[in-house]
């Protein structure tokens, strides 16, 4: 493993490469290394699942003050799932950095969403061990909390009805969802939605179908009442 080309990658100078190399070691490689003294990153993994779970609970608690818990629990359940960390480690380009076995990587295990998902967990571990949760959470913040903000995670919450409840509790108005724009040919459209509050435009979102659009306008405007 190139643990200078992964730091140039990151931006972030590691104290410990050997526990580095270790977040990104598959107990397939240490059971074909075995004269040599090798572990794998199950270990970090485990400690690396508590503290992302930490962070994105911070992260939810300090920006959405008028988010409830169970909308809370709900919204972090879909960003620390296997499918979002495998998705985090793709956008990182750390399939490349595995260290496999021979068998595993024959039959495809460098894009396997279970092993890249544990490697993330397992280098945000080697990454509190070396440096911190103050480390973990600017790691976070460059690479992980602005995909929360854009709304990737917007099909896992209801934001409409979130904004509906807030509306009703200090305006007492009605809330309106307009699309005023398609974009795209027919089998790639993207739609885009304004929310109207007061006959006054709150919120604006662009999604591939038009309840996606409209939970990110809904979102904008959360957003827009929370700041």
């Amino acid at each position: 493993m190139d643990v200078a080309k992964l730091e140039k990658q990151l931006g972030i100078t590691f104290h410990d490469h050997a526990l580095v190399k270790l977040a990104f070691t598959h107990s397939s490689y240490v059971n074909e290394h075995r004269r040599e003294v090798f572990s794998d990153n199950e270990r970090l993994e485990y400690l690396g699942d508590a503290v992302l779970e930490l962070a994105v609970s911070q992260y939810l608690y300090r920006n959405n003050t008028q988010m409830p818990e169970g909308e809370m629990t709900k919204l972090r359940a879909a960003i620390v799932c296997e499918p979002s960390l495998n998705n985090f480690a793709h956008d990182l380009h750390f399939a490349e950095h595995l260290m496999l076995g021979k068998g595993e990587e024959q039959t495809g295990g460098r894009e396997r969403p279970a092993i890249l998902a544990d490697a993330f967990e397992a280098f945000l571990g080697a990454l509190y061990l070396d440096q911190g949760f103050d480390a973990v959470l600017h790691f976070m913040n460059k690479f992980i909390f602005p995909k929360i903000e854009n709304g990737a995670f917007s099909h896992a919450m209801d934001y409409k009805s979130q904004l509906q409840e807030l509306v009703q509790q200090y305006r007492n108005a009605s809330v309106e969802y307009n699309v005023v724009e398609e974009k795209g040919p027919s089998h790639d459209k993207e739609f885009v939605s304004e929310v109207v509050i007061k006959g006054k435009t709150s919120g604006r979102g662009i999604g591939r179908t038009k309840k996606e659009a409209e939970q990110r306008a809904a979102k904008d405007a959360l957003d827009t009442f929370n700041k």
